[in-house]
Protein backbone atom coordinates (compact mmCIF):
# COMPACT_ATOMS: atom_id res chain seq x y z
CA UNK A 1 0.00 0.00 0.00
CA UNK A 2 1.47 3.19 -0.60
CA UNK A 3 2.01 5.64 1.96
CA UNK A 4 -0.16 8.93 1.58
CA UNK A 5 0.49 12.18 4.68
CA UNK A 6 -1.12 15.04 3.89
CA UNK A 7 -1.02 18.71 5.87
CA UNK A 8 -4.53 20.36 6.29
CA UNK A 9 -4.09 24.18 7.26
CA UNK A 10 -6.47 26.76 8.24
CA UNK A 11 -6.36 29.75 6.24
CA UNK A 12 -7.16 31.60 8.69
CA UNK A 13 -3.61 33.70 9.14
CA UNK A 14 -0.12 33.23 8.17
CA UNK A 15 2.13 30.37 7.81
CA UNK A 16 3.71 29.39 11.32
CA UNK A 17 6.26 27.66 12.72
CA UNK A 18 4.24 24.66 14.60
CA UNK A 19 2.43 24.39 11.10
CA UNK A 20 5.37 24.09 8.92
CA UNK A 21 6.99 21.63 11.39
CA UNK A 22 4.38 19.46 10.94
CA UNK A 23 4.35 19.94 7.10
CA UNK A 24 8.07 18.89 7.03
CA UNK A 25 7.71 15.68 8.87
CA UNK A 26 4.41 14.75 6.78
CA UNK A 27 6.75 15.29 3.67
CA UNK A 28 9.96 13.25 4.46
CA UNK A 29 7.24 10.95 5.95
CA UNK A 30 5.88 10.42 3.02
CA UNK A 31 9.37 10.82 0.59
CA UNK A 32 11.19 8.17 2.77
CA UNK A 33 8.19 5.50 2.08
CA UNK A 34 8.17 6.64 -1.55
CA UNK A 35 4.19 7.83 -1.12
CA UNK A 36 2.71 10.96 -1.91
CA UNK A 37 2.46 14.15 0.06
CA UNK A 38 -1.14 16.02 -0.30
CA UNK A 39 -2.41 19.54 0.88
CA UNK A 40 -6.00 20.17 2.31
CA UNK A 41 -6.65 23.62 3.02
CA UNK A 42 -10.02 23.67 5.40
CA UNK A 43 -11.52 26.58 5.01
CA UNK A 44 -14.85 25.63 6.43
CA UNK A 45 -14.58 28.85 8.59
CA UNK A 46 -15.67 31.22 6.02
CA UNK A 47 -15.62 34.32 8.05
CA UNK A 48 -12.24 33.66 9.60
CA UNK A 49 -10.47 32.19 6.25
CA UNK A 50 -8.91 34.13 3.41
CA UNK A 51 -7.17 33.46 -0.12
CA UNK A 52 -4.26 35.24 1.10
CA UNK A 53 -3.47 33.19 3.73
CA UNK A 54 -4.46 30.47 1.87
CA UNK A 55 -1.55 31.90 -0.58
CA UNK A 56 0.74 32.87 1.95
CA UNK A 57 1.10 29.05 3.59
CA UNK A 58 1.28 27.38 -0.35
CA UNK A 59 4.28 29.52 -0.92
CA UNK A 60 5.91 29.70 2.42
CA UNK A 61 5.93 25.62 1.95
CA UNK A 62 6.95 25.82 -1.56
CA UNK A 63 9.80 27.95 -0.73
CA UNK A 64 11.24 25.61 1.45
CA UNK A 65 10.85 22.71 -0.80
CA UNK A 66 7.99 21.10 0.45
CA UNK A 67 5.33 21.13 -2.48
CA UNK A 68 2.60 18.91 -2.66
CA UNK A 69 2.25 15.74 -5.36
CA UNK A 70 -1.51 16.50 -6.39
CA UNK A 71 -2.98 20.16 -6.81
CA UNK A 72 -4.55 21.11 -3.37
CA UNK A 73 -8.18 20.27 -2.28
CA UNK A 74 -10.65 23.01 -0.30
CA UNK A 75 -12.73 21.69 2.31
CA UNK A 76 -15.18 24.72 0.91
CA UNK A 77 -15.63 22.77 -2.50
CA UNK A 78 -16.39 19.31 -1.22
CA UNK A 79 -19.55 19.73 0.69
CA UNK A 80 -21.07 17.16 -1.42
CA UNK A 81 -18.87 14.70 0.51
CA UNK A 82 -19.43 15.29 3.36
CA UNK A 83 -23.30 15.20 3.03
CA UNK A 84 -23.49 11.33 1.14
CA UNK A 85 -21.73 10.59 4.43
CA UNK A 86 -23.81 11.77 7.04
CA UNK A 87 -26.45 10.31 4.95
CA UNK A 88 -24.34 7.22 5.03
CA UNK A 89 -24.33 7.24 9.09
CA UNK A 90 -27.91 8.28 9.47
CA UNK A 91 -29.12 5.11 7.55
CA UNK A 92 -26.22 2.80 9.12
CA UNK A 93 -28.68 3.86 12.67
CA UNK A 94 -24.75 4.90 14.13
CA UNK A 95 -26.52 8.70 14.35
CA UNK A 96 -29.34 10.43 16.10
CA UNK A 97 -31.23 13.56 15.74
CA UNK A 98 -30.91 15.91 19.15
CA UNK A 99 -32.56 18.85 20.16
CA UNK A 100 -31.52 19.94 23.17
CA UNK A 101 -31.02 23.86 23.26
CA UNK A 102 -28.22 25.41 24.29
CA UNK A 103 -29.69 26.71 27.69
CA UNK A 104 -30.64 22.71 28.13
CA UNK A 105 -26.59 22.03 27.55
CA UNK A 106 -25.53 24.80 29.42
CA UNK A 107 -27.81 23.57 32.52
CA UNK A 108 -26.84 19.90 32.26
CA UNK A 109 -22.97 20.62 32.43
CA UNK A 110 -23.43 23.31 34.89
CA UNK A 111 -25.21 20.51 37.23
CA UNK A 112 -22.38 18.00 35.97
CA UNK A 113 -19.42 20.45 37.29
CA UNK A 114 -21.41 21.20 40.31
CA UNK A 115 -21.18 17.01 40.75
CA UNK A 116 -17.50 16.62 40.08
CA UNK A 117 -18.43 15.34 36.85
CA UNK A 118 -16.86 15.98 33.73
CA UNK A 119 -18.85 17.91 31.43
CA UNK A 120 -20.28 16.17 28.38
CA UNK A 121 -23.48 15.64 26.62
CA UNK A 122 -25.30 12.40 28.42
CA UNK A 123 -27.25 11.35 25.16
CA UNK A 124 -30.53 12.32 26.35
CA UNK A 125 -31.96 12.51 22.77
CA UNK A 126 -30.27 8.96 22.25
CA UNK A 127 -33.15 7.13 22.18
CA UNK A 128 -35.95 9.52 21.40
CA UNK A 129 -36.69 8.53 17.49
CA UNK A 130 -36.28 12.14 16.56
CA UNK A 131 -36.54 13.29 12.98
CA UNK A 132 -34.55 15.74 11.58
CA UNK A 133 -35.73 20.04 11.44
CA UNK A 134 -34.22 23.07 11.70
CA UNK A 135 -33.84 22.95 15.38
CA UNK A 136 -31.90 19.44 15.96
CA UNK A 137 -28.34 18.01 14.91
CA UNK A 138 -27.08 15.37 14.06
CA UNK A 139 -25.05 13.07 16.73
CA UNK A 140 -22.74 10.17 16.77
CA UNK A 141 -23.80 7.19 18.56
CA UNK A 142 -20.51 7.06 20.29
CA UNK A 143 -20.00 3.55 22.09
CA UNK A 144 -20.58 3.46 25.59
CA UNK A 145 -18.42 1.03 26.87
CA UNK A 146 -15.15 -0.28 26.40
CA UNK A 147 -12.35 1.23 25.38
CA UNK A 148 -10.73 2.36 22.08
CA UNK A 149 -7.11 1.72 21.13
CA UNK A 150 -4.58 2.85 18.53
CA UNK A 151 -0.75 2.54 17.67
CA UNK A 152 1.09 5.76 17.74
CA UNK A 153 4.42 5.99 16.09
CA UNK A 154 5.66 8.63 18.73
CA UNK A 155 3.66 8.01 21.58
CA UNK A 156 3.28 4.04 21.12
CA UNK A 157 -0.48 2.53 22.28
CA UNK A 158 -2.60 4.95 22.84
CA UNK A 159 -6.17 3.85 25.26
CA UNK A 160 -9.33 5.99 25.76
CA UNK A 161 -12.42 4.90 27.01
CA UNK A 162 -15.17 5.39 25.49
CA UNK A 163 -17.03 6.54 28.52
CA UNK A 164 -15.16 9.08 28.53
CA UNK A 165 -16.19 10.10 25.35
CA UNK A 166 -19.77 12.08 24.48
CA UNK A 167 -22.10 11.93 21.17
CA UNK A 168 -20.50 14.47 19.09
CA UNK A 169 -21.79 16.54 16.66
CA UNK A 170 -21.85 15.39 13.13
CA UNK A 171 -24.17 18.02 11.30
CA UNK A 172 -25.35 21.64 13.24
CA UNK A 173 -28.83 22.60 12.73
CA UNK A 174 -28.45 24.23 9.50
CA UNK A 175 -27.18 21.20 7.93
CA UNK A 176 -23.47 22.03 8.01
CA UNK A 177 -20.40 19.48 8.60
CA UNK A 178 -18.51 19.67 11.82
CA UNK A 179 -14.68 19.44 11.61
CA UNK A 180 -14.54 15.67 12.72
CA UNK A 181 -16.93 14.81 10.04
CA UNK A 182 -14.87 16.70 7.37
CA UNK A 183 -11.69 15.53 8.73
CA UNK A 184 -12.82 11.57 8.01
CA UNK A 185 -14.23 12.12 4.94
CA UNK A 186 -11.47 13.89 3.68
CA UNK A 187 -8.95 11.70 4.83
CA UNK A 188 -10.84 8.75 3.04
CA UNK A 189 -11.79 10.65 -0.26
CA UNK A 190 -7.92 11.75 -0.72
CA UNK A 191 -6.64 8.16 0.23
CA UNK A 192 -4.92 8.71 3.36
CA UNK A 193 -2.79 5.80 5.14
CA UNK A 194 -0.30 7.89 7.71
CA UNK A 195 -1.76 10.96 10.14
CA UNK A 196 0.78 12.83 11.41
CA UNK A 197 0.08 15.95 13.42
CA UNK A 198 0.69 18.11 17.13
CA UNK A 199 -0.11 16.34 19.48
CA UNK A 200 -2.92 19.05 20.55
CA UNK A 201 -5.11 16.90 17.67
CA UNK A 202 -4.46 13.35 20.22
CA UNK A 203 -7.63 13.50 21.63
CA UNK A 204 -9.50 13.98 18.83
CA UNK A 205 -8.33 11.13 17.39
CA UNK A 206 -10.55 8.41 19.13
CA UNK A 207 -13.60 10.67 18.12
CA UNK A 208 -12.56 10.19 14.31
CA UNK A 209 -12.01 6.48 14.25
CA UNK A 210 -15.49 6.22 16.08
CA UNK A 211 -16.74 7.64 12.66
CA UNK A 212 -14.35 5.96 10.55
CA UNK A 213 -15.83 2.93 12.34
CA UNK A 214 -19.12 4.12 11.84
CA UNK A 215 -18.50 4.85 7.69
CA UNK A 216 -16.82 1.39 7.65
CA UNK A 217 -13.38 3.19 6.76
CA UNK A 218 -10.64 1.50 7.12
CA UNK A 219 -7.93 2.16 9.88
CA UNK A 220 -5.44 5.13 9.74
CA UNK A 221 -1.62 5.17 11.12
CA UNK A 222 -1.17 7.67 13.61
CA UNK A 223 1.78 10.13 14.73
CA UNK A 224 1.38 13.27 17.05
CA UNK A 225 4.26 15.13 17.41
CA UNK A 226 5.31 17.52 20.75
CA UNK A 227 4.16 20.78 20.94
CA UNK A 228 6.71 23.55 19.72
CA UNK A 229 7.38 25.34 22.46
CA UNK A 230 8.95 28.87 23.60
CA UNK A 231 11.73 29.46 26.28
CA UNK A 232 9.36 29.82 29.06
CA UNK A 233 8.03 26.22 27.58
CA UNK A 234 4.69 27.50 26.93
CA UNK A 235 3.56 26.65 23.63
CA UNK A 236 5.69 28.92 21.44
CA UNK A 237 3.42 32.27 20.73
CA UNK A 238 3.84 35.82 19.04
CA UNK A 239 5.08 36.88 22.70
CA UNK A 240 8.19 35.04 23.12
CA UNK A 241 9.42 34.21 19.35
CA UNK A 242 8.66 35.11 15.85
CA UNK A 243 6.52 32.87 14.91
CA UNK A 244 5.96 33.54 11.29
CA UNK A 245 7.93 31.48 8.98
CA UNK A 246 7.87 34.61 6.48
CA UNK A 247 9.07 36.79 9.38
CA UNK A 248 12.31 34.20 9.61
CA UNK A 249 13.03 34.88 5.85
CA UNK A 250 12.53 38.71 5.90
CA UNK A 251 15.48 38.63 8.56
CA UNK A 252 17.34 36.75 6.46
CA UNK A 253 17.45 33.23 7.84
CA UNK A 254 18.09 30.22 4.56
CA UNK A 255 15.10 28.30 4.10
CA UNK A 256 17.09 25.23 4.52
CA UNK A 257 18.25 26.94 7.75
CA UNK A 258 14.49 26.54 8.51
CA UNK A 259 14.52 22.83 7.71
CA UNK A 260 17.33 21.90 9.82
CA UNK A 261 15.93 23.91 12.92
CA UNK A 262 12.51 22.60 12.27
CA UNK A 263 13.47 19.20 11.75
CA UNK A 264 15.67 19.44 15.30
CA UNK A 265 12.55 20.28 17.00
CA UNK A 266 11.63 17.25 18.69
CA UNK A 267 13.94 14.60 16.75
CA UNK A 268 17.79 14.49 16.47
CA UNK A 269 20.23 11.79 14.83
CA UNK A 270 22.94 11.45 17.00
CA UNK A 271 25.91 14.34 17.00
CA UNK A 272 24.80 15.36 13.59
CA UNK A 273 23.61 18.81 13.92
CA UNK A 274 23.39 19.96 10.03
CA UNK A 275 20.36 18.80 7.46
CA UNK A 276 19.28 19.51 4.46
CA UNK A 277 16.38 18.07 3.23
CA UNK A 278 17.76 15.32 1.10
CA UNK A 279 19.53 14.28 4.33
CA UNK A 280 16.72 14.13 6.18
CA UNK A 281 14.67 12.08 3.93
CA UNK A 282 17.70 9.64 4.12
CA UNK A 283 17.91 9.97 7.89
CA UNK A 284 14.80 10.76 9.86
CA UNK A 285 12.87 7.69 11.61
CA UNK A 286 9.06 9.04 12.66
CA UNK A 287 9.62 6.67 15.98
CA UNK A 288 12.74 8.41 17.36
CA UNK A 289 10.89 11.34 17.78
CA UNK A 290 10.56 12.72 21.22
CA UNK A 291 7.46 12.77 23.21
CA UNK A 292 8.29 15.74 25.05
CA UNK A 293 7.75 18.97 23.89
CA UNK A 294 10.21 20.73 21.56
CA UNK A 295 11.58 24.02 22.82
CA UNK A 296 12.12 26.40 19.61
CA UNK A 297 15.71 28.25 20.76
CA UNK A 298 17.03 31.39 18.85
CA UNK A 299 20.53 30.80 19.79
CA UNK A 300 20.56 27.64 18.24
CA UNK A 301 18.62 28.90 15.04
CA UNK A 302 21.32 31.68 14.78
CA UNK A 303 24.45 28.85 15.15
CA UNK A 304 22.48 27.07 12.09
CA UNK A 305 21.78 29.43 9.53
CA UNK A 306 25.77 30.67 10.36
CA UNK A 307 26.50 26.84 9.29
CA UNK A 308 24.07 27.08 6.28
CA UNK A 309 25.22 30.77 5.18
CA UNK A 310 28.92 29.76 5.10
CA UNK A 311 28.13 26.83 2.85
CA UNK A 312 26.86 28.71 0.22
CA UNK A 313 29.47 29.86 -2.19
CA UNK A 314 30.51 33.47 -2.67
CA UNK A 315 28.24 34.21 -5.66
CA UNK A 316 25.30 32.26 -4.48
CA UNK A 317 25.58 34.24 -0.90
CA UNK A 318 26.12 37.79 -2.21
CA UNK A 319 22.80 36.95 -4.73
CA UNK A 320 21.18 36.56 -1.55
CA UNK A 321 22.52 39.36 0.50
CA UNK A 322 21.34 42.11 -2.74
CA UNK A 323 17.97 41.84 -1.66
CA UNK A 324 18.92 42.99 2.06
CA UNK A 325 21.80 45.47 0.58
CA UNK A 326 18.85 46.99 -1.29
CA UNK A 327 16.41 47.27 2.03
CA UNK A 328 19.33 49.24 3.34
CA UNK A 329 19.97 51.57 0.30
CA UNK A 330 23.47 50.06 -0.13
CA UNK A 331 24.66 50.52 -4.04
CA UNK A 332 27.50 48.25 -3.59
CA UNK A 333 28.50 48.89 -7.65
CA UNK A 334 29.58 51.93 -7.31
CA UNK A 335 32.61 50.46 -4.81
CA UNK A 336 35.15 48.50 -6.72
CA UNK A 337 36.22 46.60 -3.81
CA UNK A 338 33.13 45.45 -2.70
CA UNK A 339 33.16 41.48 -3.13
CA UNK A 340 36.25 41.68 -0.92
CA UNK A 341 34.04 43.61 1.99
CA UNK A 342 30.89 41.56 1.49
CA UNK A 343 33.41 38.46 1.68
CA UNK A 344 35.20 40.20 4.88
CA UNK A 345 31.76 40.96 6.14
CA UNK A 346 29.96 37.68 5.15
CA UNK A 347 30.00 35.81 8.79
CA UNK A 348 29.91 39.17 11.20
CA UNK A 349 26.09 38.27 11.92
CA UNK A 350 24.34 35.09 11.53
CA UNK A 351 21.70 36.77 9.31
CA UNK A 352 21.48 38.32 6.13
CA UNK A 353 19.55 41.48 7.01
CA UNK A 354 22.52 41.19 10.15
CA UNK A 355 25.43 41.37 7.80
CA UNK A 356 23.71 43.98 5.45
CA UNK A 357 23.38 46.43 8.42
CA UNK A 358 27.20 46.05 9.56
CA UNK A 359 28.22 46.49 5.38
CA UNK A 360 26.42 50.14 5.59
CA UNK A 361 29.33 52.12 7.29
CA UNK A 362 31.63 49.94 3.86
CA UNK A 363 29.02 51.84 1.54
CA UNK A 364 28.46 55.41 2.93
CA UNK A 365 29.61 57.87 5.51
CA UNK A 366 30.02 56.72 8.92
CA UNK A 367 26.45 57.86 11.11
CA UNK A 368 26.37 58.58 14.62
CA UNK A 369 29.20 56.62 16.50
CA UNK A 370 27.89 54.39 18.97
CA UNK A 371 27.52 56.97 22.23
CA UNK A 372 28.64 54.34 24.64
CA UNK A 373 31.48 53.17 22.20
CA UNK A 374 32.57 56.92 21.41
CA UNK A 375 32.09 57.35 25.37
CA UNK A 376 34.13 54.63 26.20
CA UNK A 377 37.02 54.75 23.72
CA UNK A 378 36.95 57.47 21.54
CA UNK A 379 37.16 60.71 24.03
CA UNK A 380 40.54 61.30 25.14
CA UNK A 381 41.91 59.17 21.78
CA UNK A 382 43.05 62.25 19.58
CA UNK A 383 47.09 61.52 19.80
CA UNK A 384 46.70 57.60 19.27
CA UNK A 385 44.54 58.45 16.24
CA UNK A 386 46.85 61.31 14.78
CA UNK A 387 50.43 59.53 15.23
CA UNK A 388 48.04 56.12 13.48
CA UNK A 389 47.30 58.07 10.47
CA UNK A 390 50.96 59.73 10.36
CA UNK A 391 52.09 55.82 10.39
CA UNK A 392 49.30 54.77 7.71
CA UNK A 393 50.35 57.17 5.39
CA UNK A 394 53.82 56.33 5.72
CA UNK A 395 53.04 52.89 4.09
CA UNK A 396 54.32 51.86 0.56
CA UNK A 397 52.05 48.98 0.54
CA UNK A 398 48.36 49.38 1.16
CA UNK A 399 46.88 45.82 2.47
CA UNK A 400 46.21 43.76 5.66
CA UNK A 401 49.43 42.62 6.19
CA UNK A 402 51.61 45.80 6.25
CA UNK A 403 48.80 47.64 8.23
CA UNK A 404 48.71 45.31 10.44
CA UNK A 405 52.47 45.44 11.08
CA UNK A 406 52.19 49.70 11.35
CA UNK A 407 49.45 48.73 14.12
CA UNK A 408 51.80 46.52 16.19
CA UNK A 409 54.67 48.82 16.04
CA UNK A 410 52.06 51.92 16.53
CA UNK A 411 50.70 49.74 19.76
CA UNK A 412 54.70 49.36 20.97
CA UNK A 413 55.43 53.11 20.41
CA UNK A 414 52.72 54.18 22.32
CA UNK A 415 52.17 51.42 24.97
CA UNK A 416 48.96 50.86 24.71
CA UNK A 417 46.71 48.08 25.73
CA UNK A 418 45.26 46.57 22.70
CA UNK A 419 41.28 47.90 23.12
CA UNK A 420 42.89 51.26 23.25
CA UNK A 421 44.90 51.23 20.11
CA UNK A 422 42.29 49.41 18.09
CA UNK A 423 38.95 50.72 18.76
CA UNK A 424 38.97 54.40 18.84
CA UNK A 425 40.48 53.27 15.06
CA UNK A 426 37.50 51.18 14.41
CA UNK A 427 34.69 53.74 15.75
CA UNK A 428 36.23 56.20 13.51
CA UNK A 429 35.82 53.34 10.52
CA UNK A 430 32.65 52.06 10.94
CA UNK A 431 31.41 54.16 13.94
CA UNK A 432 30.94 50.90 16.50
CA UNK A 433 33.52 48.79 18.03
CA UNK A 434 32.25 45.46 15.94
CA UNK A 435 34.26 45.14 12.60
CA UNK A 436 36.61 42.05 11.71
CA UNK A 437 40.28 42.35 12.64
CA UNK A 438 41.41 46.01 12.32
CA UNK A 439 44.25 45.53 9.60
CA UNK A 440 41.28 43.89 7.42
CA UNK A 441 39.05 46.41 8.10
CA UNK A 442 41.06 49.05 7.42
CA UNK A 443 42.19 47.43 4.22
CA UNK A 444 38.76 47.20 2.94
CA UNK A 445 39.14 51.09 2.33
CA UNK A 446 41.47 53.70 0.16
CA UNK A 447 43.79 55.48 2.55
CA UNK A 448 41.86 58.59 1.49
CA UNK A 449 39.13 57.07 2.67
CA UNK A 450 40.65 56.35 5.91
CA UNK A 451 42.00 59.61 6.39
CA UNK A 452 39.25 61.46 5.98
CA UNK A 453 36.99 59.22 8.37
CA UNK A 454 39.90 59.80 11.07
CA UNK A 455 39.65 63.47 10.40
CA UNK A 456 35.84 63.23 11.02
CA UNK A 457 36.58 61.65 14.63
CA UNK A 458 39.27 64.22 15.14
CA UNK A 459 36.77 66.90 14.43
CA UNK A 460 34.07 65.34 16.28
CA UNK A 461 36.40 64.95 19.42
CA UNK A 462 37.23 68.94 19.01
CA UNK A 463 33.47 69.25 19.29
CA UNK A 464 32.89 67.13 21.98
CA UNK A 465 35.62 69.38 24.44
Amino acid sequence: MTTVTRFAPSPTGTLHIGGVRTALFNYVYAKQNKGKFLIRIEDTDAERSSREHEENILKGLADIGINPDEPPVRQSERSDLYKLAAEKIIESGNAYWCDCSKETLDEMRAEQEAAGKKPMYDGRSRNLGLKRSNATVLRLKTPKDGELVFHDLVRGEVIFQNSELDDLILLRSDGSPTYHLCNVVDDFSQGITSVVRGEDHLSNTPRQIHIQQALGYPPLEYAHLPMVLGPDKKRLSKRNAVTSLQDYFDEGYLESSMINMLARLGWSKGEKEIFYLDDLIMDFRMQEVQKAGAIFDQAKLDWINNHHLAALPFEDFKNRLIPFLAKNEIDYSKNNNHNNIIEALRSSKPTLQGVSDDLVPYFSKVGPYNEKAADKFLKGSKPVLEYIRRKLNGLEVWDEGSIDAALKEAQTALSLPTPKLNQPIRIAMTGSTHSPSLGLTLSLFNLDEVNSRIDAALDYLSKAN
